[in-house]
C-alpha cells in the first residue's frame, strides 16, 4: 500500500532573497565607497538567481522587479545614478522587492507518479 502525499511547493527563492536583502541593508554604509562594487555583484547574481525560481514557478511578473535590479546593480557595465541618495532609496526599495519575492514565489515540484 502506498500512501499518497500532497506535493509541496518550496520556497526556493527565499534564501536567496534574505542573503540579498543583507547585502543591500549592509551596502548603505558603501554606496559612496569602492566597497560598493561587492555590494553590486552579489545583489544583481542574486536577483538572477530569485528571477530564475520566479520563471520556474512560472510567477513571471517577479521578472519585472528583479531584472531592472540585475541591470542597475550590474558591476560589468555600471550604471552611475549620480546622487547616493537616489542609490539610498533604491537600496531599500529592491530590498523589499526581494523580500516580497523570496516569500511569494512557490516552485512546486513536477509530480512523480508511478
Amino acid at each position: 500500500m502506498s500512501a499518497s502525499y500532497p506535493n509541496p511547493a518550496r520556497r526556493t527563492a527565499l534564501i536567496p532573497a534574505i542573503i540579498a536583502v543583507i547585502a543591500l541593508l549592509a551596502g548603505v554604509a558603501f554606496i559612496e565607497s569602492d566597497g560598493f562594487t561587492v555590494i553590486r555583484y552579489v545583489v544583481s547574481i542574486f536577483a538572477l538567481i530569485v528571477a530564475v525560481f520566479a520563471w520556474q514557478a512560472h510567477q513571471w511578473w517577479w521578472l519585472v522587479g528583479l531584472v531592472p535590479i540585475a541591470i542597475l546593480w550590474n558591476p560589468v557595465f555600471p550604471i552611475d545614478l549620480g546622487a547616493p541618495d537616489l542609490w539610498l532609496g533604491l537600496q531599500y526599495v529592491a530590498a523589499l522587492v526581494f523580500s516580497v519575492a523570496g516569500i511569494l514565489i512557490k516552485v512546486t515540484p513536477p509530480s512523480t507518479e508511478r
